[in-house]
């Protein structure tokens, strides 16, 4: 592990006149950044694990998607969508001058950086897929419908915890009482004098298609990854990357590992011992690559 990590909170602007948030973790500019990618509802917080121990050794730069986090909420929920995330991340990396990262995207992280792969693969010297692939099982789409943009309010971080903890024990059934505190105050924020999720409620209204939209084929943005280094993170109790696609997955990619986290659902925190070492193992194929 690097020495303590900290952080600068710095921001660039989207084409459409937004303030964006990123956290910046100090690291050498002579190879590439870890640039980490959140899921729908979540933020830069949740990246906290991978700095911790690879910041100092690399940069990181820890996004929050428009609407997340530190970043400003669209006045145009339509806009809530991979192909504008994917335009934000590329407008952060043109105005950093970064000709390439290391992409890791979890869940809708992970989408954005294969629609990143399809249209501007230069731009990613090795990825991480953490619990997401091209083709998404219905289960885990119907769980996340039945929260994502419903506000809870809490007057106190311990109510947050418990009940927060009674929704999701299915998803980590490990966690004792301080995992569940540093899951809570990542995806939570104090606000108003409540407690409250930290992403604007809006985001849902483009979270399904309709459902009369025709069926999306999402593997050519995966094999766009091809000729990179690729990890893919499965939680196995996850209900939204079924073992069967992670493993075809694999099998599709010149230079991917698969590792399945146990016990764990959707998604891998990525403090899991498993999920460091995997990190670390990518690292060390993007710099082979690039040697």
């Amino acid at each position: 592990m690097t020495a303590p990590t900290t952080w600068t909170d710095r921001y660039w602007n989207s084409s459409d006149g937004l303030k964006l948030h990123y956290r910046d973790y100090d690291g050498p500019h002579d190879r590439p950044p870890i640039l980490c990618l959140p899921g729908l509802t979540r933020n830069a917080r949740d990246f906290e694990p991978v700095a911790e121990h690879f910041a100092g050794d690399w940069r990181v730069i820890a996004v929050d998607f428009r609407g997340r986090g530190g970043s400003d909420f669209d006045p145009s929920p339509a806009n809530y969508k991979p192909s504008t995330y994917a335009s934000d991340v590329l407008k952060l990396l043109d105005q950093l001058g970064i000709a390439d990262a290391v992409f890791a995207g979890t869940s809708l992280g992970g989408l954005v950086t294969m629609l990143m792969a399809w249209t501007d693969v230069e731009r990613i010297a090795g990825a991480l897929l953490n619990d997401i692939g091209p083709v998404i099982d219905p289960a885990g789409i119907k769980r996340i419908a039945s929260y994502v943009g419903k506000q809870s309010e809490f007057t106190a971080w311990d109510e947050a915890r418990v009940e927060l903890a009674a929704r999701n024990a299915d998803l980590y059934p490990d966690f004792d009482d301080a995992s569940w505190d540093r899951y809570v105050r990542r995806i939570m924020v104090e606000r108003g004098g409540k407690i409250v999720f930290d992403y604007d409620m809006a985001i849902s209204q483009t979270f399904a298609p309709p459902a009369d939209a025709p069926p999306t084929d999402a593997w050519p943005l995966f094999e766009a990854l091809d000729g990179r280094p690729v990890t893919i993170l499965r939680g196995a109790l996850s209900d939204l990357l079924s073992a069967g696609i992670a493993e075809e997955m694999a099998a599709r990619h010149s230079d991917c590992e698969l590792v399945t986290i146990p016990r764990v659902g959707h998604t891998p925190i990525l403090d899991e011992p498993e999920s460091v070492a995997a990190i670390g193992r990518l690292l060390s194929r993007v710099i082979a690559r690039d040697a």
